[in-house]
C-alpha cells in the first residue's frame, strides 16, 4: 500500500510531469472507483493541471479552471493503486472492469496519466471535488505524520486517547494521517517497542523514542524517494525495509530473526529481540496480547 513518502514523491512527480497541461479527456474505466456525481468526471476536460499534492494517503490533483470554479480530482490509491505517466495514449477507449485500468487522463501534448488498480481487492476510490476538505476520508484526518506541529507531547497525547495497541493507533488515519502497515512496522522497529503494546500506557522517554523514529524514518524515505521516476517508487520502498516483509532475515540491527504475526487481510514483522524482550509473540488470534 502507497504511505506518505510514497504519495509525497508520486506528488512531486506529476507535478514536474504534468503541471500547466490541459485535459484533453478523461476515461473511466473502473465505474465502482468513481465516489461522485456533482461535479461529473468530464467537468475535468478542459481544465489544467496547476499541481499535485497529499493529504495523508491522498493523493489531490488540482485544476485551474477555463470558466466557473476550479476542481480536484483526489484519488485514494488503497492497497494495489498506482498513476503511471504515458507518453502515449490508447486512441481506444478503454474496455469498463477490464483489467488494472481505473482512469485515463489525456494531456494536452500527448500522453497523460493511468490510474490503475492491482489485485482482486478493488478499493481504490475517485473523487471530484471543489476541496480536498469535501472527501469525508480526508475531513477525518489526524493531524499529518510530518507536521511540525506534531512534537512528542501531541503525538503521546493522541496516542493515548485512542487507547488501542501501538500498531493499530499508529496506522488508524483520524489518529495519525499517513502511515500504513510498512512503515508502522519499521518505526516501532526503531522505536524499540512492541506492536501490542497499549498506547495509552506509554512512558514520556517511550514517546520520545516513538516520535523521533516517525519523524526520521519517514523523512529518511520522503528524501530517498522524492526526484525518482514512478515506476521507481515501490521498489526504492522495498529496498529501505529494515523488518517489514523481512520475517525469516537477520535483523540489521542485533541479528536476530525477524518475525510474523498473521491476520485475516495483513501481517506484521518485528524483531523480538529488540521489540519484546526477546519473547516471540504467538498468533494474534490464539493469544493473549503482549504488553
Amino acid at each position: 500500500m502507497p504511505e506518505l513518502p510514497e504519495v509525497e514523491a508520486l506528488a512531486r512527480y506529476l507535478t514536474a510531469e504534468a503541471r500547466g497541461r490541459r485535459i484533453e479527456r478523461v476515461e473511466l474505466a473502473a465505474v465502482a472507483a468513481l465516489k461522485t456525481f456533482d461535479p461529473p468526471l468530464d467537468a475535468l476536460v478542459g481544465d489544467t493541471v496547476a499541481g499535485c499534492g497529499r493529504r495523508g494517503k491522498f493523493l489531490c490533483v488540482e485544476t485551474t479552471a477555463t470558466q466557473g470554479d476550479a476542481l480536484w480530482l483526489v484519488i485514494h490509491l488503497a492497497r494495489g493503486g498506482w498513476v503511471r505517466v504515458r507518453q502515449q495514449m490508447a486512441a481506444t477507449r478503454p474496455g469498463r472492469g477490464k483489467g488494472p485500468l481505473a482512469l485515463r487522463v489525456a494531456l494536452e501534448g500527448g500522453g497523460g496519466l493511468e490510474v490503475t488498480e492491482a489485485g482482486t481487492e478493488k478499493r481504490l476510490a475517485l473523487y471530484v471535488v471543489p476541496s480536498p476538505d469535501d472527501v469525508a476520508g480526508i475531513a477525518r484526518l489526524g493531524p499529518d505524520a510530518l507536521d511540525p506541529a506534531l512534537d512528542a507531547p501531541t503525538l503521546g497525547a493522541r496516542l493515548a486517547a485512542s487507547g488501542a495497541q501501538l500498531k493499530k493507533a499508529l496506522t488508524d488515519q483520524t489518529v495519525l494521517a499517513g502511515v500504513g502497515n510498512a512503515y508502522s512496522d519499521e518505526v516501532l522497529h526503531a522505536a524499540r517497542l512492541s506492536p501490542f503494546k497499549s498506547s495509552a500506557r506509554l512512558s514520556q522517554e517511550e514517546v520520545q523514542r516513538l516520535h523521533a523514529a516517525l519523524v526520521a524514518m519517514l523523512k529518511d524515505a520522503v528524501e530517498r524517494s522524492v526526484g525518482l521516476a514512478g515506476g521507481e517508487l515501490k521498489s526504492e520502498k522495498r529496498s529501505g525495509m529494515r523488518v517489514h516483509a523481512r520475517a525469516g532475515e537477520a535483523c540489521p540491527a542485533c541479528g536476530d530473526t525477524v518475525r510474523e504475526v498473521s491476520f485475516a487481510s495483513t501481517s506484521l514483522q518485528y524483531c523480538p529481540s529488540c521489540q519484546t524482550g526477546g519473547k516471540p509473540l504467538a498468533d494474534r488470534r490464539l493469544s493473549r496480547l503482549l504488553k
